[in-house]
C-alpha cells in the first residue's frame, strides 16, 4: 500500500491522549465482540423455549456455529492484517458481525438461526487479531500487558452488558412489544454505528516502532509458513496457547451455560437471571483481567517467566472455587461465590497477551496472535459450549433438572490442566522470548 493510501499513519510518537482514545475505541469495540457474541447466552432461554430446541442444539448454536469459521477465517484475515491497513480490516469485520446479529433476529427455526451465528462468527474473525497488533504499535514492551488487560476488560463488560441489556428486553422489562428478536437487533444496530466512527478516528501506526528490536523497514512481510517455523521452535507459545484453550473450554462453556443453571437450577426469571448473572461478569471478570495485567508487568520487570506463573497460580486456585459455586444452596450465594473463580479464570489475558506480542517479531504477530486464537477459539467456544450442553444432556436421566450442574462440576477441572501447561512454559519463556 503506497504512502498515498495511509494519509493518516503514525510516523513518530502519538501523544498519551491519542493513545487513550486509542484504547477506549478499541475497548468498545471488543465490549461489542462479546456482547453480540454472548448475547445469546441469556437469550437461550426464550429462544429455546419459543424454538423448542434441546441442551445439545443449543450447544451448537452457542459454540460451533460460532467458532467454526470465526476460529478458521482468522488466520487468513491475520495474513492479511500483516500487509495491509488493520484499521480497515477491523471496520469491515465489525460491520459483518453486526448485520449478522441483526439477522439472528429474523430467524424461523434452528437452522436460520445457526447459519447466522455462523454469520457473526465471520465477522468477528477480523476483530481481535488485529488490534493485538495495533496495542503492540502504540505501546511499548513493559507496559503491553496492563494495555492488553485494558483491552480484554471487553470481555467481562461486554458480555455482563449483553446479559442485562438482553434479559431487560428480553424480558419485557423496558417494553412488553420488545421481545429476544429485538435484542439482537437493537444490539446489531448499536454497531453498525459505531463502524464509521472508529475509521475516522483511528490512524494507523507504523509497526514495530516501539520494540527493543527494530524491524527492517525494507524486509519483506513473512509468509504463513515463515511464521509457523518460527512458533515450531517455541515451545513456549504452544503451551501458553494449549493451556488457554484448556481454560477456555471451561470458561467459554459456563458463561455460556450459566444463565440456563441459575434458571433451572434457582428457579429465577430471565430478569432476575440476567442481573445476578451480569453482576458475575462485570465484577468479577472486570477485577481479575486488571489484576492479572497489573500483576503480569510488575512481576515480569523480576523476569518474564512471571508472564506464565502468574496466570499459573489464578489457574490452580479456579477449580475448587467454581466447584463450590456450582454447588452453592442458593442464588444469592451461589453469585458471590461465582464471582472469584471468574476472576482468577480471566486473569491470564493481560501477562499471555502479552507474552504473544514478545515472542514473534513485530512482523509476525497479527498472524501468530490469528494462530493463537484459531486453536483457543476452536476448542474454548467449539469445544466447551458443545460438551457442557452433551454432558448436560448424557446426564440428565441420572440427575434430571441438576445435571447441568454437575456437567459444570466436570468441566472446572480443564483448569488444572490449565494450571499444569502454563507452569511447565514459564522456564520456556525466556529462551523463546524476541530481543
Amino acid at each position: 500500500m503506497s504512502e498515498q493510501d495511509r494519509p493518516a499513519d503514525v510516523v513518530v510518537a502519538p501523544s498519551n491522549g491519542y493513545r487513550v482514545v486509542v484504547m477506549l475505541l478499541l475497548f468498545v469495540i471488543y465490549a461489542f465482540n462479546f456482547l453480540d457474541r454472548q448475547i445469546i447466552s441469556i437469550l437461550a432461554i426464550p429462544i429455546q423455549s419459543e424454538l423448542g430446541l434441546s441442551d445439545r442444539q443449543l450447544g451448537l448454536l452457542g459454540g460451533i456455529a460460532f467458532a467454526l469459521l470465526y476460529s478458521t477465517l482468522a488466520v487468513p484475515i491475520a495474513w492479511l492484517a500483516d500487509r495491509s491497513n488493520r484499521t480497515w480490516i477491523i471496520t469491515a469485520a465489525l460491520s459483518i458481525w453486526s448485520g449478522f446479529t441483526i439477522l439472528c433476529g429474523f430467524a424461523q427455526n434452528f437452522g436460520q438461526l445457526f447459519l447466522a451465528r455462523v454469520g457473526v462468527g465471520v465477522g468477528e474473525a477480523g476483530g481481535v487479531a488485529p488490534s493485538y497488533s495495533l496495542i503492540a504499535d502504540f505501546f511499548p514492551p513493559q507496559s503491553r500487558a496492563r494495555a492488553l488487560a485494558f483491552y480484554s476488560l471487553g470481555i467481562p463488560i461486554g458480555s455482563a452488558f449483553g446479559v442485562i441489556v438482553g434479559s431487560q428486553i428480553a424480558g419485557g422489562a423496558i417494553s412488553d412489544n420488545l421481545d429476544w428478536r429485538s435484542a439482537f437487533i437493537v444490539v446489531g444496530l448499536a454497531g453498525l454505528v459505531l463502524a464509521p466512527i472508529f475509521r475516522l478516528v483511528m490512524r494507523e501506526p507504523s509497526r514495530g516502532r516501539l520494540d527493543t528490536v527494530k524491524p527492517d523497514a525494507t524486509a519483506r512481510t513473512p509468509r504463513f509458513l515463515e511464521v509457523l517455523g518460527v512458533l515450531s521452535k517455541k515451545p513456549a507459545f504452544w503451551l501458553l496457547t494449549l493451556g488457554a484453550s484448556c481454560s477456555s473450554m471451561m470458561g467459554y462453556g459456563v458463561f455460556f451455560w450459566l444463565p440456563s443453571f441459575f434458571s433451572r437450577t434457582y428457579n429465577l426469571d430471565i430478569i432476575n437471571t440476567g442481573w445476578m448473572f451480569g453482576s458475575v461478569l462485570f465484577f468479577g471478570g472486570t477485577i481479575g483481567i486488571i489484576l492479572g495485567g497489573v500483576m503480569g508487568d510488575m512481576m515480569g520487570k523480576r523476569g518474564v517467566a512471571a508472564y506464565a506463573r502468574v496466570p499459573a497460580f489464578a489457574f490452580a486456585l479456579t477449580t475448587p472455587l467454581y466447584i463450590a459455586g456450582v454447588l452453592a444452596p442458593n442464588a444469592v450465594l451461589a453469585v458471590g461465590l461465582f464471582m472469584v473463580p471468574t476472576a482468577l479464570g480471566l486473569a491470564w489475558l493481560g501477562p499471555t497477551l502479552s507474552a504473544f506480542q514478545n515472542l514473534v517479531p513485530a512482523s509476525m504477530r497479527t498472524t501468530a496472535s490469528a494462530i493463537f486464537l484459531l486453536v483457543n477459539n476452536l476448542l474454548g467456544i467449539g469445544g466447551g459450549v458443545y460438551v457442557l450442553g452433551e454432558l448436560s444432556t448424557l446426564l440428565t436421566p441420572m440427575f434430571g433438572i441438576e445435571a447441568l450442574r454437575y456437567s459444570i462440576v466436570i468441566g472446572s477441572l480443564m483448569y488444572l490442566v490449565a494450571s499444569a501447561l502454563f507452569f511447565l512454559a514459564a522456564p520456556r519463556l525466556k529462551k523463546d522470548w524476541e530481543g
